[in-house]
C-alpha cells in the first residue's frame, strides 16, 4: 500500500484520487492558520510555484489538533489563506492527523515515516511528509524546518 492507494476528502464535499498523482512528488503538510508556524504558507506557495510545472504538488491538510490553531470553517480558511498567502495549492478538508479519528492518510504517513526517537505522532502544525513518484513516503520534516529547506530534497526526485 501507498499514498496512491488513498482519496482525501476536499471542501465542499469533492474527494481528490491520489492515484491522480501518480508520477508527481507530494509534499503533505498539516496546516493551521493561528499558529507560530503559520507563515510558512509563504514557503509552501513559493514551492508549489517554483515546481509545480515540474511535477511537485503542495497538499495542506488544515488541522484543529494543536492548541485549536484552525478554528475555522472552510471558507474561512480559505479566505484566511487566498488573502494572507495567496496560497493557490490545494487544501484539502480539515482532519485530525492524531487519534482514534485520525485520516487514513496520515495514519499512513505516521506508519511510513517515524518522527524524532521514533515517535508516530505528529508533534504540531506544519510536520511535512515527503511522498516520491511512486507514492512512496520518504521524508519527514518536523515543523521548524521550514519550506525552502527542503528544495534540495524535492529537486532531487523531481530528477
Amino acid at each position: 500500500m501507498n499514498v496512491h492507494d488513498f482519496t482525501v476528502a476536499m471542501p465542499g464535499g469533492a474527494s481528490q484520487d491520489l492515484k491522480d498523482y501518480a508520477g508527481k512528488v507530494v509534499l503533505v503538510v498539516n496546516t493551521a492558520s493561528k499558529c507560530g508556524f503559520t507563515p510558512q504558507y509563504k514557503g509552501l506557495e513559493a514551492l508549489h510555484r517554483k515546481y509545480a510545472d515540474k511535477g511537485l504538488v503542495v497538499l495542506g491538510f488544515p488541522c484543529n489538533q494543536f492548541g485549536a490553531q484552525e478554528p475555522g470553517d472552510e471558507e474561512e480558511i480559505k479566505t484566511f489563506c487566498s488573502l494572507n498567502y495567496d496560497v493557490s495549492f490545494p487544501l484539502a478538508k480539515k482532519v485530525d492527523v492524531n487519534g482514534d479519528a485520525a485520516d487514513p492518510l496520515w495514519q499512513h504517513l505516521k506508519q511510513r515515516q517515524s518522527g524524532l526517537l521514533g515517535s508516530r505522532g505528529i508533534k504540531w502544525n506544519f510536520t511535512k511528509f515527503l511522498v516520491d513518484k511512486d507514492g512512496e513516503v520518504v521524508g519527514r520534516y518536523a515543523p521548524t524546518v521550514t519550506p525552502e529547506s527542503l528544495e534540495k530534497d524535492i529537486e532531487r526526485l523531481l530528477g
